[in-house]
């Protein structure tokens, strides 16, 4: 396990329950002294991800003492507002499909940005230097607010807003869903490997009615055929040939 960071830095992770912003969460507490997370309802049209939030952190504890000793404080944010204005797949009953844009129904415009505004004013507060948040452009739906330029601009203006230094961490940027299964083996073998499929939640959803061996989900949502297309390559070649984050 890699030694905290110099200083004691902490850090604050953007955690919804999913399987990259678990592994994230795990990529943080290998390398901060203390580690809060951030989750937000903004009137997501399930309740899964907001429930596995809870599983996740209360088992965590339990497979390394450096996550039982550097795990802190979770906090909740209600941003329904954003839900309000919102009309997409996401925060309603409407259809999974491809909108005339040509981006899925499941984008939910500016979600990121907000998330990471609140996250700032929140770390702000905590004293977190740190911000870590599971988004990808490798392996993904195309939601340009997942991009690396989107994070990198995100992280320049924070730091002018807020005249103080933050930094944006995205240890999945470039990892495909098969190369984040392995890391997450690598980060905490099996145990965490197992607890990554049994008890996240990506399905869009929010069917936990189904087991498959990548884990719960509909089966044929975007998000379930990312994991599952990503489960099936880990398994044929689980070694990890991703980008070395443990420097």
């Amino acid at each position: 396990m890699a030694a905290p960071t110099p200083g004691g830095d902490r850090a604050l992770v953007l955690f919804s329950g999913g399987q990259d912003s678990t592994v994230a969460l795990a990529w943080a507490l290998q390398r901060f002294s203390g580690v809060e997370t951030v989750g937000f309802d903004y009137g997501q049209r399930h309740r899964i991800e907001l429930e596995a939030r809870l599983t996740i952190r209360d088992k965590l504890p339990a497979l390394a003492t450096a996550y039982a000793e550097r795990l802190g404080p979770d906090h909740l944010l209600d941003l329904t507002t954003l839900g309000n204005i919102s009309d997409t797949a996401l925060t309603s009953e409407s259809e999974i499909a491809f909108a005339e844009s040509g981006l899925p129904t499941t984008f939910v415009p500016g979600r990121n940005l907000i998330f990471l505004s609140f996250a700032a004013a929140l770390a702000y507060r905590r004293d977190c230097r740190h911000i870590v948040l599971g988004v990808c452009e490798t392996d993904y739906s195309g939601y340009p607010d997942c991009r690396d330029d989107t994070i990198k601009a995100m992280q320049v203006a924070l730091g002018l807003g807020l005249d103080r230094r933050l930094v944006l961490h995205t240890p999945l940027m470039w990892r495909d869903k098969a190369q984040t299964f392995a890391l997450a083996r690598r980060l905490g073998g099996q145990p965490l490997l197992d607890l990554v499929v049994e008890d996240t939640h990506s399905c869009y959803l929010g069917d936990r009615s189904r087991r498959h061996a990548w884990g719960y989900g509909c089966g044929h949502c975007p998000a379930c055929d990312l994991r599952s297309k990503g489960f099936a390559a880990f398994e044929a070649a689980p070694g990890d040939s991703g980008p070395n984050y443990d420097d």
